[in-house]
C-alpha cells in the first residue's frame, strides 16, 4: 500500500522554543517541532516526521517574520549547521537557555530547585571559538543558483563546514564568524593554493582524495596551531603545501600534519608529525599555564571557561583543608584551577592521553598536591582507593553529554562527600543524574553559563550539599 504524502501546513504561528533548540508550534492540538524559526514567526511547514504525540517539519516559507527576528550576520546561515540562532537576538537566546535548564531539571528530574541564578552570558557572541575543524569535499553543497542547468557537475571542490543535517555535504565558507582572524585568511589561502596546484579533495562516498581536514587552534596569548589532515600521502605535494603555509603565515606557533586513511575523521589514534615550530600551544588562566597538543581537549570558548570554572570554585567552597575528587577530569584543568584552595586533588579520567597531559600541566604549574589516575571511574572509586588516597570531602563532576554512568552514581553515593559540584553540557542527563542523588543531597544553587552563543547549547553548574 502506498504511503500518503506528508502534508504541508500553512500559517503556523511559532509559540516557543523547546529542547534541543527546536521551535514549537501547534496544529490541531498537536505539537509541531520546527528548526531555524523563532517565536512570533508565521510559517508554512513541510512535515517530515509524524509521531502519535508530535510532528516534526521544516519551514517552507516565512509568511510573516517575528517582530523579534534579526538579520543573521553570516552568509551561510540557512545552510551551515554551525549557528542556528543568529536570527534570535542574543538577549533572547539567553532567556531560552535559562528556560531550558529550568524545564529539564524540573520536568525530567522532578527536582526541587532554589531560584536559578541569571545565566552568565558571553561578552562576545562572535569570534569566540579557539578551535575550528573544516572539511575538504570534492562535491560541496550547491544552491539552486549555483547549480548548472545540466545537473550536478562532476567535481565542485569546497572547504568549510557540514550542511545542517547532511553528513556528506560541505558548505564552501569564505568568512566564518566563529573564530577570530586570521583563521579565515588561513583557511582561504589553503583552499586557493590547493585548488591552483591540483590537489584532490576528499570524496566521502568513495574514500579517496588527498585533502581531508583542516584544524585551526588559537589561544588567548596569541599562539596559533594549524593541523593539516591528509587522506592520501603524496610527499611532494605535502611538502609544497606545508612550506607554503610557513612562508605565508610565519607567525604560526605550530604547524603539524597527520595522514588519516581511516573511514572516520578522528585523529586521536594517529601519529601527529611536526613540520614547523612546536608540537603544542600554551594557554593561560589565572596564572596557570596549560599545554595544548593537537589531540588535547580544551574548552573551545576560553573567555567563558574562566567564568565557568570560577563558578565551580565558588560552589566547591574550599577552605584549604578538603580532599577534592575531580571525576572526568580530562586534561586536569578544573583540578588544577581549584588545587591552591584544596588540601589534595585527585583527578580521574578514562582517556590515558588526557591524563598524561594533566600530569604535564601539573608539573608545568608546580602543582604538587594533585594526582591523576586513568581508568574506568566506577572501578577506581572504591573503598581501597579512598583509604589510600583520602576520602573525598568534595566531588566535582564534568561528564560528557551522556552524563554519569549509574554505577558511578552508586560509587559517589557510597563515598558520600559533603558537597558535589556537577558541571554539565546537557541539562537533560544532568537532571536524570541529580534525581538519583536526591535522597542524599539537597540542591543549593544552580548557575547556567553560556559557552556557545547562537546555538541552543548551555552549560549548567549545580551545587549539592549532603543532607
Amino acid at each position: 500500500m502506498k504511503k500518503k504524502p506528508l502534508p504541508v501546513l500553512h500559517d503556523l504561528t511559532v509559540e516557543s522554543i523547546g529542547a534541543e533548540g527546536k521551535a514549537i508550534a501547534r496544529y490541531e492540538n498537536r505539537v509541531v517541532f520546527i528548526p531555524m524559526v523563532i517565536p512570533g514567526d508565521v510559517v508554512d511547514v513541510k512535515i517530515t516526521k509524524k509521531r502519535h504525540s508530535y510532528w516534526e517539519g521544516n519551514m517552507l516559507r516565512l509568511v510573516t517574520p517575528s517582530p523579534g527576528r534579526q538579520t543573521p550576520v553570516c552568509d551561510y546561515f540557512t545552510v551551515c549547521g554551525g549557528c542556528k540562532w543568529q536570527m534570535l537576538p542574543y538577549i533572547e537566546q539567553l532567556k531560552f537557555k535559562e528556560k531550558q535548564v529550568s524545564d529539564q531539571l524540573i520536568r525530567i528530574g522532578r527536582l526541587t530547585l532554589p531560584e536559578i541564578a541569571p545565566i552568565i552570558g558571553a561578552e562576545s557572541s562572535e569570534f569566540y571559538r579557539n578551535k575550528m575543524e573544516y572539511t575538504f569535499s570534492n562535491r560541496r553543497w550547491l544552491s539552486a543558483e549555483d547549480m548548472p542547468v545540466n545537473g550536478f557537475p562532476e567535481s565542485t571542490p569546497g572547504l568549510g563546514l557540514h550542511v545542517r543535517g547532511l553528513f556528506d555535504k560541505v558548505v564552501d565558507i569564505h568568512k566564518c564568524w566563529l573564530q577570530p582572524d586570521p583563521a579565515n585568511e588561513i583557511r582561504n589561502e589553503v583552499r586557493r593554493f590547493t585548488l591552483e596546484h591540483g590537489y584532490t579533495y576528499y570524496d566521502l562516498r568513495n574514500q579517496s582524495g588527498m585533502m581531508r581536514n583542516l584544524i585551526i587552534r588559537c589561544t588567548s596569548t596569541g599562539e596559533w596551531m594549524v593541523i593539516v589532515c591528509f587522506h592520501e600521502e603524496d610527499p611532494e605535494k605535502l611538502k609544497m603545501l606545508m612550506d607554503h603555509i610557513v612562508e605565508k603565515f610565519p607567525f604560526l606557533t605550530s604547524l603539524v600534519y597527520v595522514i588519516n586513511p581511516k573511514q572516520n575523521d578522528t585523529i586521536n589514534d594517529l601519529e601527529i608529525m611536526t613540520w614547523y615550530g612546536r608540537d603544542h600551544l600554551f594557554e593561560e588562566m589565572e596564572g596557570l599555564r596549560f599545554k595544548i597538543s593537537p589531540k588535547s581537549f580544551f574548552q573551545t570558548n576560553t573567555h567563558q571557561v574562566h567564568k565557568l570554572y570560577s563558578v565551580v570554585k565558588d560552589f566547591a567552597g574550599l577552605t584549604g583543608n578538603e580532599v577534592v575528587y575531580d571525576l572526568y577530569t580530562g586534561t586536569g584543568t578544573i583540578a588544577q584551577f581549584v588545587a591552591a584552595q584544596a588540601s589534595k586533588v585527585i583527578g580521574m579520567e578514562y582517556v590515558p592521553e588526557a591524563i598524561e597531559d594533566a600530569k604535564v600541566n601539573a608539573a608545568l604549574n608546580d602543582i604538587q598536591n594533585a594526582s591523576f589516575f586513568t581508568g574506568d571511574i566506577k572501578d577506581m572509586l572504591t573503598a581501597d582507593f579512598m583509604e589510600t588516597n583520602g576520602k573525598p570531602d568534595v566531588i566535582i563532576l564534568d561528564p560528557p553529554r551522556a552524563g554519569v554512568h549509574e554505577d558511578v552514581i552508586f560509587a559517589i553515593r557510597t563515598a558520600s562527600p559533603e558537597r558535589i559540584v556537577y558541571v554539565s553540557c546537557n541539562p537533560a542527563t544532568q537532571a536524570r543524574d541529580l534525581a538519583m542523588l536526591g535522597d542524599q543531597y539537597t540542591i543549593e544553587a544552580v548557575q547556567p553559563v553560556d559557552m556557545f552563543p547562537h546555538t541552543h547549547h548551555v552549560e549548567n553548574v549545580v551545587k549539592l550539599n549532603r543532607k
